[in-house]
């Protein structure tokens, strides 16, 4: 096996581990803390293991580029696209795009961003 294979691996493993905590989360933390904040930092780490999975090489500046993405699902949710399309009475796509605007969703994206930028860092310097 490959570097390249055991690193996509990595990434598929990780993606589904945190897809799984992100859907017990979703289905059945009904808290103030974990739910809201901590489900919106580690969302951030999906969507990079997602995108790890395809692009193998170097990608120094992919947290910020999530971080964007994340913006941009926060600013379609400010515009209601949920409600242009016609889908906020499809559960799925209210959990995919989400119904509500919120900086505190920002600023925890930005948390989970600076927490890869960090992890990267760390794991370029072990090498």
């Amino acid at each position: 096996m490959t570097t390249d294979q055991r690193r996509r691996i990595t990434y598929i493993l990780l993606f589904v581990a945190i897809f799984v905590i992100e859907t017990l989360i979703a289905l059945f933390v009904h808290d103030s803390i974990i739910r809201p904040f901590i489900g919106d930092v580690i969302v951030e780490w999906l969507i990079y293991c997602f995108v790890r999975i395809f692009f193998l090489y170097k990608f120094r500046w992919l947290p910020l580029y999530v971080f964007l993405f994340s913006i941009g699902i926060e600013l379609l949710q400010y515009i209601k696209l949920i409600n242009i399309l016609g889908l906020q009475d499809n559960a799925v796509m209210r959990t995919l795009l989400g119904t509500s605007f919120s900086w505190i969703d920002i600023a925890c994206y930005a948390v989970g961003c600076i927490f890869i930028f960090i992890g990267q860092r760390i794991y370029a310097s072990l090498k």
